[in-house]
């Protein structure tokens, strides 16, 4: 028996189709946040603000925390103006995350206390101080370290246990493209964001099967009043190298976010640039989908080449700084 073209593009068809269902089907259900709480460190400004806006449009119970008082009464009056709910509560806490465990913990505790158990928290806190290793000086790279990588610890820490035994719960770390590969002038800060990267791939792997779900958002270069504070300590180099991907707003960044996390994606990127250096940086990375695997299997070896050359750009610009501060 032959097949007419006719014949086999009608096969074809069908079976796009038959895919298209499957994968319809099959498709993630995003988790709910009405009546959830929802814990967002560094809350008060830049991305963590625009997640607590976010959430709250969801319908969640919404707990921000920062040093700030000011701040962060401003974050909570502005949810307020657009709440869903009658019964919607929010709230705010100063809090140093990085300082003493045990002083983190009975604060979140407390916290619990007025809005319920922690189902979804963001580690959104951080900071960045640039400038060549050697002239960092050894208080800020451990200030770096501190709210970086231990605030989130400490927050984390607390609501996984509870996560666990409840067989349900978000936790989102927000690391970097930094955490992808060292970039010249952000040292200290790589090694934090490095930090966060493993703390979170290590923490998915071990609540997953749990019920327990975990996003490590990797921003690049965001509009807010913390970008603003890094640029004052950038070398020219930096700036450069950093410089050639734009500057995202924190209302798209926030919105990828949430959406990812409430996905149950692992990774949560935006824009073509970060998906490019993630695929390259983060090659061990727990992607969803088997046809987006099979589509970076796929690139992998040519992107790798780019990759080259995007290392000898870098050293380039390097070398044409150094030329410059002899000149």
């Amino acid at each position: 028996m032959v097949f007419t073209f006719e014949t086999w593009l009608w096969i074809s068809l069908a079976i796009l189709a038959h895919v298209g269902v499957y994968l319809f089907v099959m498709r993630k259900q995003p988790k709910m946040l009405v009546g959830r709480h929802v814990v967002i460190t560094g809350g008060s400004r830049g991305i963590g603000l625009c997640l607590a806006v976010e959430c709250a449009m969801k319908g969640a119970n919404v707990t921000v925390i920062a040093r700030d008082e000011k701040l962060l009464s401003g974050a909570v009056a502005l949810m307020e103006l657009i709440r869903q709910r009658p019964d919607q509560k929010f709230q705010y806490r100063c809090l140093d995350i990085a300082s003493n465990y045990d002083d983190v913990a009975n604060a979140l505790k407390e916290i619990e206390e007025g809005l319920g158990d922690i189902y979804m928290l963001v580690n959104c806190a951080g900071m960045a101080i640039c400038g060549v290793y050697e002239d960092i000086s050894v208080e800020d790279a451990r200030k770096l370290m501190d709210i970086n990588y231990w605030g989130s610890y400490n927050c984390t820490r607390y609501v996984l246990p509870k996560m666990k035994d409840a067989h349900e719960g978000i936790i989102v770390f927000t690391s970097s493209l930094a955490a992808l590969f060292g970039i010249y002038g952000y040292g200290p800060y790589t090694a934090s964001k490095y930090a966060v990267r493993g703390m979170a791939e290590t923490i998915a792997m071990e609540t997953r099967h749990l019920g327990v779900l975990v996003t490590l958002a990797l921003p690049a270069d965001t509009n807010t009043p913390g970008f603003e504070n890094e640029e004052k300590t950038k070398p020219k180099e930096t700036k450069i190298i950093s410089g050639g991907g734009g500057l995202a707003e924190p209302q798209h960044v926030a919105k990828s976010i949430l959406n990812d996390a409430l996905q149950g994606n692992f990774i949560s990127i935006l824009g073509a640039e970060s998906w490019f250096l993630t695929l390259l940086g983060g090659g061990l990375f727990r992607w969803g989908g088997f046809f987006q695997n099979i589509l970076h299997a796929i690139l992998l070896g040519p992107l790798r080449i780019v990759g080259c050359f995007l290392h000898l750009h870098f050293e380039r610009v390097i070398k044409n700084c150094a030329k410059e501060k002899k000149d």
